[in-house]
């Protein structure tokens, strides 16, 4: 938890600049080539799942859901996670995906993918998807392919190319 005067709000419109100067800064000009963006690419985030973090009138972190496909079967893809530099290690990002994948499981979703750091989103639940399981565009380490079921079981039987949801 953090001490901060933290605000979560689901996602607005009017957050986009915000947002993307937020990206730009943690994750450079590099990041459209990467597969989680490309499966993103043309899809809006689900604003009922996706949140920022504010505090005071500065919007400090942002934490998107997408709609994919896995195969034949609905999921989301979470992120990108990001928090401004200097409120790093403060507790935001832990709200903030806390914050989505209560709002997606109370939604009914099923599961929940990423590609990211293992160590990192282990806390909340995420675990390795199985090799061969999941297919992403483009080149990606499968080591950092993890998902978490919101329901009991929602992985059994998931495999196929993870694709944007239309």
């Amino acid at each position: 938890m953090t001490s901060l005067p933290l605000a979560l709000l689901h996602e607005q419109p009017s957050d986009e600049a915000a947002i993307d100067y937020l990206q730009e800064r943690a994750f450079g000009p590099g990041r459209f080539a990467r597969s989680a963006y490309r499966l993103r690419e043309g899809v809006a985030p689900a604003r009922d799942l996706s949140f920022v973090a504010r505090v005071g009138t500065f919007l400090v972190g942002s934490n998107r859901m997408t709609p994919i496909l896995i195969g034949g079967r609905e999921a989301l893809l979470l992120g990108p996670l990001v928090v401004d530099p200097a409120f790093r290690s403060k507790g935001i990002g832990l709200a903030l995906l806390n914050a989505s994948l209560e709002a997606a499981a109370t939604n009914g979703h099923r599961l929940v993918m990423l590609v990211g750091d293992e160590p990192y989103y282990a806390r909340v639940g995420f675990t390795r998807v199985p090799a061969g399981r999941v297919s992403l565009p483009g080149p990606v380490d499968p080591r950092r392919v993890l998902w978490r079921a919101l329901v009991e079981g929602a992985e059994d039987g998931v495999a196929g190319e993870a694709r944007r949801a239309a």
